[in-house]
C-alpha cells in the first residue's frame, strides 16, 4: 500500500495526511475549516473578477 502524501492546512500550515475519509479536507480540522468560511463571510477573502467592455447599445428612438 502507497503512503498518503503529506499536505499543509490552507489555515494552521499544519501538516497532515491527505486522506479522504477526512470531512474537512483540504482542512486540518472543523475549526480551521470554520475560520476560512468565516472569512469568506466576512469578505476578507475575494474572487477577483475582470471587467468586462459591455456592448454598446444604441440610444437614438
Amino acid at each position: 500500500m502507497s503512503k498518503k502524501p503529506v499536505v499543509a492546512c490552507p489555515q494552521c500550515g499544519k501538516e497532515h495526511q491527505w486522506d479522504t475519509n477526512n470531512r474537512f479536507r483540504p482542512f486540518c480540522s472543523e475549526r480551521c475549516k470554520m475560520i476560512d468560511l468565516g472569512k469568506w463571510a466576512n469578505e476578507e477573502y475575494r474572487v477577483e473578477q475582470r471587467e468586462q467592455d459591455l456592448p454598446e447599445t444604441d440610444h437614438q428612438a
